[in-house]
């Protein structure tokens, strides 16, 4: 646990390096399912601002994809990334095709508007990404799930 606040800690050094580090920490924490899911939901929470907030591209760019891997273990709600969803717009290339995928992940149907508009991205990799988001929500709605959160 202690990792887990240091690595929260650094995410506000004054060095991007250290950023970058410390949402790895964090990412490496999520991926191997270190955590409960009160310190996985912190976490994911502050790497979300750390994505939307962060002026070094490649520390945004270690935030979602650590959030990316917390998908892997966690099951997360919609409310929690969906502020990276207002960042879209703005976003590198890269950021969108994670930002897609964790809307995707949640599995809320309710992440399909944040969603649609990038179906007819010029990028074809953010088009893709795009339409396997829609995808992971239409599988989970066809099969009659809900997502809790």
């Amino acid at each position: 646990m202690n990792d887990m606040f240091e690595a929260l800690e650094a995410l506000t050094d004054r060095d991007p390096d250290r950023r970058d580090v410390a949402a790895d920490v964090l990412g490496d924490l999520l991926r191997g399912a270190a955590l409960d899911a009160d310190s996985a939901r912190l976490v994911v929470g502050r790497l979300v601002s750390v994505a939307v907030n962060e002026p070094v591209a490649k520390v945004r760019e270690s935030a979602l994809n650590s959030v990316s891997e917390a998908f892997n273990h966690y099951r997360l709600p919609l409310t929690l990334v969906e502020p990276a969803a207002a960042a879209m717009p703005t976003m590198e290339r890269q950021l969108l095709v994670h930002t897609l995928y964790i809307l995707g992940a949640t599995h809320d149907p309710q992440a399909w508007p944040l969603i649609e508009p990038f179906l007819h991205h010029p990028d074809p990799e953010v088009c893709e990404e795009a339409r396997l988001a829609a995808a992971e929500i239409t599988a989970v709605e066809s099969e009659g799930l809900t997502h809790n959160s």
